[in-house]
Formats: structure tokens, sequence, C-alpha cells
């Protein structure tokens, strides 16, 4: 093996000797440039990230929507629930808490319960079962 890698020292081709294998490395020519990668190419196994439901329709809460903002409020408390059941994003989270203070202090939305004409609306979220992990488990 020895007299292979002094054969190989004389060779004009750098050498590459690793305590398994060896190998001569040639430099590049012009035929094997096609088989450089594009990494301006998109990942294709990349996931979307998931959106808010506001965000995803671009909706923006308004104090004057009530049937919309009770959709975020317990009908029992009339808590705001957090992002983490709702699954807004931070920015929209913030929006729809505002605009339901705004509309309490309107009178035009109850602070403790929920209006009984909007318990039986569609839900956007389960309330029951949280999107993310509450942030104090």
């Amino acid at each position: 093996m020895f007299s292979y890698v002094k054969a190989l020292q004389y060779s004009q081709l750098p050498i590459n000797i690793s305590r398994t294998w060896i190998s001569i490395t040639r430099p590049l020519t012009s035929t094997s440039n096609n088989d450089i990668p594009n990494f301006d190419m998109e990942n294709p196994f990349e996931k979307e990230k998931p959106k808010c439901i506001l965000c995803k329709y671009d909706i923006t809460p308004d104090y004057k929507n009530v049937k919309l903002l009770s959709q975020f409020q317990s009908p029992y408390t009339g808590r705001i629930y957090g992002k983490h059941i709702t699954g807004l994003c931070t920015e929209k989270q913030r929006q729809v808490e505002w605009e339901i203070s705004k509309a309490q202090r309107a009178g035009i939305m109850a602070s403790y319960l929920k209006e009984p004409c909007f318990i039986k609306d569609p839900k956007l979220f389960d309330s029951e079962n949280p999107i993310r992990p509450h942030r104090f488990e």
C-alpha cells in the first residue's frame, strides 16, 4: 500500500489519504459543470406556514362586527380566548382583544355573558382542544 501511495505522490493529481481509503481528486472539467446543484430553486419539501384564519381571508376585526368578535369570547364567563386556543397570530389576537374591549366600552357587546343570539353560531375553533400548547404547561 505504501508503494502505491508513493507512486501517487509523483503524479500531478492531489491525494486525499484517510485511515480507511485513498482517493484521487481530479480537477473539475467543463463537462462536470452540469452536475452542480441549483441553489436558487425553491425547496419542494418545505411545508406551507400555517396562517391564522383572519390573515388567511384578510379580515380586519372591527368593534361594530359583534358577531365575529363574540366567537373569540367564552359563552359562559365572557373571557377572551387566548391565542393558543384561537390559533390567531400575535398581531390579530391583539387587534381582536382591543376591538372586544372597545365594543364592550361602547355598550354594543356584553362583558360577562355571550349574547344568546350568537351562541349557536358556527365555531371557528374548538375551545376544548387548543391548537398550540398553553404557555404555562
